[in-house]
């Protein structure tokens, strides 16, 4: 099996490839949505220009919501920690603490002993307690998490619509439009494969086929 490289578990990333991948393919999706449904033997330059602004303006909300689901979501993740960390601390018994713990960790902790989770108890007690522990913040990563997402869900929408752009005869473009997504979709699945350890081409095909399936279901109830 191939092994994970270790750049991809550094912790210190503001969005990790699963993210990044998710976002990217949110915004394909999106914008295939509109390009999908346009028709090559009836569709008009007028049509088109109508299809290029909703895909674009659809894309910016959609990055818009999801950056501030992002941080709605750290908020919370952070919330959860700190009242994991305040009732591991206000634990009677020891062993109250390690079913807490424990639960956190969810099936990992099976690998986790008694002496283990004491440890675990003991950090976590031994961690400064924050000025405002009962208050949660936002942070600046939080915010440049956001902005990655809108970002990439809004720059997803350009590769795929540009040939609306830049081609007269809406059939080639069309064309051109439908491989560039082709691609974008294999390497978004070579991407995961390669976080995964799976067989990145594999991985690649499989997402090709998926998002072929997704786009038309999206299709089929009306885009």
């Amino acid at each position: 099996m191939p092994q994970q490289p270790l750049d991809l578990l550094d912790e210190s990333r503001i969005l990790d490839p699963i993210e990044r991948n998710s976002e990217i393919l949110f915004g394909l999706f999106m914008v295939l949505s509109f390009t999908g449904t346009l028709s090559v033997t009836s569709a008009g330059r007028a049509d088109v220009r109508t299809m290029l602004i909703a895909a674009i303006a659809c894309n910016a909300a959609w990055g818009f919501v999801d950056g501030v689901m992002h941080v709605l979501r750290k908020l919370v993740e952070r919330g959860r920690q700190a009242l994991l960390a305040r009732k591991v601390r206000e634990a009677d018994r020891t062993e109250d603490a390690h079913r807490l713990i424990a639960h956190a960790l969810g099936p990992t902790s099976a690998a986790f002993g008694a002496g283990e989770l004491e440890r675990v108890r003991l950090w976590i007690v031994a961690q400064p307690l924050p000025r405002d522990a009962d208050r949660v913040r936002l942070t600046g990563r939080d915010l440049l998490g956001a902005a990655g997402i809108f970002a990439l869900v809004f720059a997803s929408t350009f590769p795929v619509v540009l040939p609306y752009m830049f081609i007269a005869d809406l059939q080639t473009a069309h064309r051109l439009s439908g491989a560039i997504a082709i691609a974008l979709l294999f390497l978004c699945g070579n991407r995961w494969g390669h976080y995964a350890g799976l067989k990145p081409w594999r991985t690649g095909l499989v997402m090709v086929l998926m998002g072929a399936l997704i786009m038309a279901v999206i299709i089929a109830l009306g885009g």
